[in-house]
């Protein structure tokens, strides 16, 4: 982001919704703007059964214009686990499936409040399990070829995944991809460990109030949430993670704790990438195909599919 345009942006950033009253009024902005004409993409609707019972996780399989490698991208969408579903985030996953060659199965898991921890984790979690079991479901041979990949409140529901996992047996997810992730359970500017909620806590994208009402939302038990399923980083036991990369935008408020948790696999014996996109906001990976973070965090990603498992 070029510099002159920070301060207008700062000015933008200062009236804020309250996202704990009108998280139903983004919901209807987001549903409206996916409403408008567009170009249809080649996805094909898919639903798996969870583990609640009488309950079904939509899932929509995207399939790349060319497709390049036998990797699956299992994506879990952002919006601080309140906002976003696979119709708002199906132009990011068309871009994905298309930059990556990819095919890429997005996840349209429960969201809070209405839906609190662990209801959308437990979605992510079982729709992973069932493609691991069955991966003919996706069009794979070798349930290894499973990434793992989520953006903001995703990607902290990928690594949790990934965790849980570990916890309960199950093996064969060797890659992840967390970008700008929310790890840590604490972002306000007085008690944070992370110099980048201090320092863009109020700017830009994303505010630390937004953060902490969102984790409200997700998590009503303060107690809970120190749980690492909620905040990774809190993790007592990082071992037998998958290879991961962490791709983080320089002026967001989770650059930081995104970081620590790609420091923390690192120091536990997992072999990691952390990547910072030079002047990015976050949600990037939302913009459109020619933007420069977009490009630059793509570069990454690609480069880190190519290495061999």
């Amino acid at each position: 982001m070029r510099p002159l345009l920070r301060p207008l942006l700062k000015a933008f950033a200062a009236p804020r919704l309250n996202m704990r009253e009108d998280y139903q009024k983004v919901r209807r902005l987001q549903r409206h703007l996916t409403a408008l004409p567009r170009t249809r993409y080649r996805a094909a609707s898919w639903r798996t059964v969870p583990g609640d019972p009488g309950s079904h996780v939509p899932v929509r399989v995207f399939q790349p214009r060319e497709k390049r490698r036998e990797d699956v991208l299992a994506f879990f969408h952002g919006g601080g686990w309140v906002t976003g579903d696979i119709e708002s985030y199906t132009p990011a996953c068309a871009t994905m499936a298309d930059l990556t060659g990819c095919v890429v199965v997005s996840v349209d898991y429960r969201l809070a409040p209405e839906h609190p921890f662990p209801a959308g984790l437990e979605d992510c979690y079982q729709v992973v399990r069932l493609l691991l079991d069955e991966p003919g479901r996706a069009g794979l041979v070798d349930p290894g070829r499973i990434v793992l990949v989520g953006d903001s409140a995703g990607g902290n529901l990928a690594a949790a995944v990934s965790l849980l996992l570990r916890e309960r047996g199950h093996v064969g997810v060797r890659r992840q991809i967390l970008l700008y992730p929310v790890t840590h359970w604490d972002h306000d500017p007085a008690t944070t460990p992370f110099a980048s909620v201090r320092e863009h806590g109020a700017d830009y994208r994303l505010t630390s109030t937004e953060v902490q009402d969102y984790m409200e939302m997700y998590v009503p038990d303060p107690e809970h949430r120190k749980d690492p399923r909620v905040s990774p980083l809190m993790a007592g036991d990082l071992t037998a993670q998958p290879r991961t990369l962490v791709i983080t935008a320089e002026l967001d408020l989770l650059r930081d704790e995104g970081e620590a948790y790609g420091q923390a696999l690192s120091g536990a014996g997992t072999a990691v990438r952390i990547h910072r996109v030079p002047e990015a906001l976050h949600g990037f990976i939302t913009l459109p195909r020619f933007s420069r973070s977009l490009r630059d965090a793509y570069e990454v990603i690609d480069e880190f599919l190519e290495e061999p498992l």
